[in-house]
């Protein structure tokens, strides 16, 4: 049987495509580049494993000074847990009763287990599985512009966290957002009256917690928070350069693939369709960027075959055969779609490793 998955020391140039492959030293100065600044302004740093779901990656990002890890289903969060992570927080609304059991019994064993929650349903729900002797962390989710979940009031999330808190099986631990991007002063302004609020009835509130990559480095205009959350940062993506958050020379991840047909002078197809390459646009017009071939456009997906558009193309573009670098419009869809990822430096192969949390969607 063909074995895609190439040996340490092969060069990329024979790594077989579509293949995404991560630039080790781009990560790593990505991870100490976003913990600094963080610890630079006093705040707890929590990454976001969703963007690579690789227990290597996450304790590289624990080793930096991170405080634990967050995660976005129960799943994703039990492998970490077999992997042993013992800080997880997830921010996702769990319900129902096989995941509420399955919750519990992953409290169980995580030494530090957090949830959220927006509703009376959600509380209702987590109070019925857990017991006063080891009780849950649970914060409230704000709303504060992304307009996704989240209370819609700091009056609303006062109410909440009093509801959780008088749960004999739970632990009001704070507040948590994940705000629209550029949105600080927002999100600011909700913390402060939310406290305000948690305040006159007595009600601790220790967690402030903020998120989000593209408003990584503006963590220090929400000085009311005491951790920021953040996932994209660590292998960066094309929306992350056009967002400013990075350069080129930041971009840990390419998707290396081939130029398999030129059925036409202004059109090539390559080998990465939608089942390497993410669909999602973010308001981008074409599908990635290949690098060094300006004005080359990715304008259409199928299931195995990208067709680029040459109409605009500043240069000669490679020949049939040849091999491109793609990046992303968003990575974090890109690592739900390989099961190991190939990392490399100086064009050398020096580690395969398993997508451990791929596919852990429920």
């Amino acid at each position: 049987m063909f074995n895609p998955w190439p040996e340490v020391g092969t060069p990329l140039d024979q790594v077989a495509t579509p293949m995404p492959v991560i630039d080790e030293d781009r990560v790593a100065a990505n991870i100490v580049r976003a913990q600094r600044y963080v610890e630079s302004h006093g705040k707890a740093f929590r990454p976001h494993i969703k963007t690579h779901k690789i227990a290597a990656i996450a304790r590289q990002q624990l080793e930096a000074g991170a405080v634990g890890i967050n995660c976005q289903k129960i799943s994703e969060a039990e492998i970490f847990a077999d992997a042993g992570f013992e800080d997880i927080l997830i921010t996702y609304n769990i319900l129902g009763t096989p995941k509420l059991k399955r919750l519990r019994a992953l409290q169980e064993r995580v030494a530090r287990l957090s949830v959220v929650a927006d509703s009376a349903a959600v509380v209702e729900g987590l109070a019925a599985t857990f017991e006063t002797g080891r009780p849950l962390s649970v914060l409230v989710e704000c709303d504060t512009g992304g307009r996704r979940c989240g209370v819609q009031t700091p009056e609303d999330a006062a109410a909440l966290a009093e509801r959780i808190a008088a749960a004999p099986g739970l632990r009001f631990t704070g507040i948590l957002t994940y705000p629209a991007a550029g949105g600080a002063q927002s999100v600011e302004a909700f913390i402060v009256r939310t406290m305000e609020l948690l305040a006159a009835k007595g009600i601790e509130c220790p967690v402030r917690s903020n998120g989000g990559s593209p408003d990584l480095f503006s963590a220090h205009l929400v000085p009311s928070a005491t951790e920021h959350r953040a996932g994209t940062y660590v292998y960066n993506d094309r929306s992350m350069v056009r967002a400013g958050h990075c350069t080129q020379d930041d971009l840990a991840m390419h998707i290396l693939a081939t130029v398999v047909s030129r059925p036409a002078p202004d059109r090539v197809v390559l080998d990465c369709g939608s089942k390497a390459l993410t669909s999602d646009l973010l308001g981008f017009s074409d599908y990635g960027m290949i690098e060094g071939f300006e004005g080359a456009r990715i304008v259409s997906l199928s299931e195995e075959h990208a067709v680029v558009d040459l109409k605009d193309c500043a240069g000669t573009f490679a020949e049939v055969g040849a091999m491109v670098r793609v990046v992303p419009n968003h990575t974090c869809v890109v690592s739900n779609l390989f099961d190991r990822m190939v990392f490399h430096r100086d064009g050398v192969v020096t580690r395969v490793e398993a997508v451990d949390a791929r596919g852990t969607v429920w």
